[in-house]
């Protein structure tokens, strides 16, 4: 039987899925969510075959409001030792409450925009590098996974097109760190297929494709396109979120992540294996929805209400 990679290019036999839900995705939530509701949104995820599933930041919740309840969150979701649960991690305090309490995986970010890192950690790219050497450090006393993120690898709201050279160059420090994987972020959805490859290609330069992720927010209706196209290059993992949900606090106009049901589907299409049970993905991102007040943005989100007879707006 063929593949369908055999007539659109080799693409991998599996692919890893990182749920951001629970983070990016609520993160930019105009109102406060519940911390009992987070945390059996979580336990939901957990049930689905998801094997990583970033659960929170440890950020000051003077800059980010929503992850203020970061610690009770973590110490209280049921966690299931075969799946990490990531959490970011700003600086050497924010490492330290997360392991206070028991986090195995962190995530630092910068950004390939010192525009933007300016406005979203107050420090330039150089600076936020020079932050994540103690991090580093302390995070390897204790064992710990650290993943390493890349904002506006396509594009910023404030300085417009990134060169690819740019982002390549903050991977290779990252991956100099001793990040053992790199996700690289199309924060305002601004990418195209030909552009995310253009990026992506110029990565590996530096960093192999074994240790690349991408992470795509469908602002433009892109975000499925641009991961076949990063898929095509020998990517295999990617960030998603159930319900499409995501934004950004700062990157005006950005919206959610490529949906995690919607991208998991095409991947199904696609015969590539990934773990995950698409029924309590959708189960899960109806369950959001619902508490949150609004349907999913998810294509297969609103099929599934539509199929229950319940109205979608």
């Amino acid at each position: 039987m063929m593949r369908s990679g055999d007539f659109m290019g080799e693409l991998p036999k599996r692919v890893k899925m990182v749920e951001v839900g629970p983070r990016d995705g609520l993160q930019n939530e105009p109102n406060p969510v519940p911390t009992e509701l987070k945390i059996e949104f979580i336990n939901r995820l957990s049930q689905s075959g998801l094997r990583t599933i970033e659960t929170t930041s440890f950020v000051s919740p003077r800059w980010v409001p929503q992850m203020a309840d970061a610690t009770e969150v973590f110490s209280t979701i049921e966690r299931n030792p075969d799946i990490y649960y990531p959490v970011l991690v700003p600086n050497v305090t924010g490492l330290k409450r997360a392991i206070d309490v028991g986090v195995r995986e962190v995530a630092v970010f910068t950004a390939a925009s010192d525009t933007f890192n300016c406005r979203n950690t107050n420090v330039t790219i150089e600076e936020s590098l020079e932050r994540f050497a103690p991090v580093m450090e302390l995070a390897a006393e204790h064992e710990l996974r650290v993943r390493g993120y890349v904002s506006c690898a396509l594009g910023c709201p404030y300085e417009g097109d990134i060169a690819p050279s740019k982002v390549a160059a903050v991977a290779r420090e990252l991956s100099e760190l001793g990040c053992y994987e790199i996700s690289l972020g199309d924060t305002i959805g601004i990418g195209t297929p030909a552009a995310a490859q253009r990026m992506v290609e110029a990565v590996m330069t530096e960093v192999p494709v074994e240790r690349l992720a991408v992470h795509f927010h469908d602002t433009r209706g892109q975000a499925l396109a641009n991961v076949m196209a990063c898929l095509q290059l020998g990517v295999a993992t990617v960030d998603s979120s159930v319900a499409a949900l995501g934004g950004c606090p700062y990157a005006n106009g950005a919206r959610g992540n490529v949906a995690s049901e919607d991208l998991l589907y095409m991947l199904q299409g696609l015969g590539i294996e990934t773990g995950v049970d698409l029924e309590r993905l959708i189960d899960a991102s109806l369950f959001i929805s619902d508490a949150l007040g609004r349907p999913p943005s998810s294509r297969l989100g609103q099929l599934r209400l539509e199929e229950r007879g319940e109205p979608v707006h």
